[in-house]
């Protein structure tokens, strides 16, 4: 290691004319022969909740046995190398999520209610009225401390209002993040509005007239902090010298990538909405890496993807399946038909298995983002063809610093609150929340709580 006298702040950034870009763990940002003291500082917990819709294939998914994981179901075959980073749980329920007198609309529920374990008013109207959500109880406790308390992320282009499912307005069936019982936190799904939020002087995204001319002059945001960077380089040592210089080629291949998406021909069988790209994959990936960059300059440590919004329509002809998704989930037992629920499951996880391999490919001090983190996988429905919201697929990964004990499948008694679960991840985060929804207390998860 390089000792210098050189001290950067956590929350220094690269700034030029319409840029502003957080950078990452350096050790100039501790004190010389202090990194015990820069292990405790910079141990931030990350959570990341990934959401997929419509149900998934159970008995593909839920292991035959408790305790150590051993042969992975095939749906989660994908997590394979990450065996002993994730977690199974069973038994978990989201009761709000069920009719409780008021009719048809699960996946309206199912969404709304899953973070929150609030029962949403059902109502087509602006008189929308649920619940705040785990992820916002956390952003608002340490988002203080982070540029943005939390990004709401999304993989379909959506709306909040009119009537999505059953007489439920649209707020409920495609959002999961909800800032208080009536403010609903719509996910981007366009990586160049989220790039420019991240990245940008302010919070919004870069106004068109701005983002035009910089098209005109083929200037990359890096070219307008280049001062700064080439300034900023000259006083580290090596070793930070190359984090930065790996930081920012990243930053670039995300840029380059969107401007790639954002040029690709439309595809006429499906339309696809400007600056959001046709493929599925990419689409996941480009917004895994955003998240990552953020995760890594600490620009925020509370995020949501919406993998799919509830009752989705996606085709995945990539995989094979041009049929709609939602549609499949009402197979009423054909087998050809669960097959390929089983089939879209397997490519989510996959998508999974991509972003837990950025993460633990990136250092934070002492440690990777990996295990710096707590990432939730899961939905508020798992038989899609019934719509139940109990044992519903609920998948844990990353350390948490320490405070999940990895590896396992464990099964809790049924109908236990999933948001016993989320009061647990808070406290680990060091919220002192005392509940969440209608939980019931926090869950012993092998040394969680």
């Amino acid at each position: 290691m390089i000792i210098t006298k050189k001290h950067l702040d956590r929350r220094t950034f690269l700034r030029g004319a319409g840029a502003a870009i957080g950078l990452p763990l350096l050790d100039a940002m501790s004190p010389a022969l202090a990194a015990p003291a820069r292990s405790r500082a910079n141990g931030a917990v990350r959570l990341a909740v990934l959401y997929v819709p419509n149900g998934i294939v159970m008995k593909d998914w839920t292991p035959a046995y408790e305790g150590p994981l051993a042969k992975l179901p095939v749906i989660v075959e994908p997590l394979e190398s990450f065996r002993s980073d994730i977690t199974l749980v069973s038994g978990l329920a989201q009761n709000c999520g069920r009719a409780l007198g008021d009719g048809p609309g699960d996946h309206a529920r199912a969404a709304a209610s899953y973070l929150t374990g609030v029962h949403p008013h059902k109502t087509a109207g602006a008189d929308i009225k649920n619940g705040i959500s785990f992820d916002q109880i956390a952003a608002q406790h340490v988002g203080k401390q982070t540029r943005f308390p939390s990004l709401e992320l999304g993989l379909e282009k959506t709306g909040i209002v009119g009537n999505c499912d059953s007489g439920y307005s649209c707020a409920y069936t495609n959002n999961l993040a909800w800032r208080n019982d009536t403010a609903p936190l719509p996910p981007e799904a366009n990586p160049r509005l989220v790039f420019e939020r991240l990245f940008g002087v302010s919070e919004g995204p870069m106004d068109p007239a701005s983002r035009e001319k910089r098209r005109l002059y083929s200037k990359s945001i890096l070219d307008l902090v280049r001062d700064d960077t080439q300034r900023l380089r000259a006083g580290l040592g090596l070793t930070d010298q190359r984090k930065l210089d790996e930081y920012v080629y990243s930053i670039r291949e995300i840029e380059k990538r969107i401007e790639s998406s954002e040029s690709a021909a439309v595809d006429p069988g499906i339309g696809k909405p400007d600056g959001i790209p046709v493929d599925y994959a990419e689409h996941a990936n480009l917004m895994f890496d955003l998240m990552l960059a953020a995760f890594r300059a600490d620009l925020t440590r509370v995020i949501t993807v919406m993998m799919g919004r509830e009752g989705s329509n996606r085709t995945y002809r990539e995989i094979g399946v041009s049929d709609a998704h939602h549609g499949l989930t009402h197979h009423k037992g054909d087998p050809e038909k669960i097959e390929k629920i089983a089939r879209i499951n397997r490519y989510h996880v996959e998508r999974l298995a991509s972003f837990l391999a950025k993460l633990r490919s990136t250092e934070d001090g002492d440690a990777n983002l990996l295990q710096r983190s707590a990432v939730l996988y899961g939905g508020g429905i798992s038989d899609g063809n019934r719509h139940d919201h109990h044992d519903l697929p609920t998948l844990i990964a990353g350390g948490a610093n320490g405070g999940f004990k990895l590896g396992r499948h464990v099964r809790y008694p049924q109908e236990t609150p999933c948001t016993n679960l989320f009061l647990s991840i808070l406290h680990r985060m060091g919220v002192p929340a005392e509940s969440v929804g209608d939980s019931s207390g926090k869950l012993e998860l092998a040394g969680v709580a």
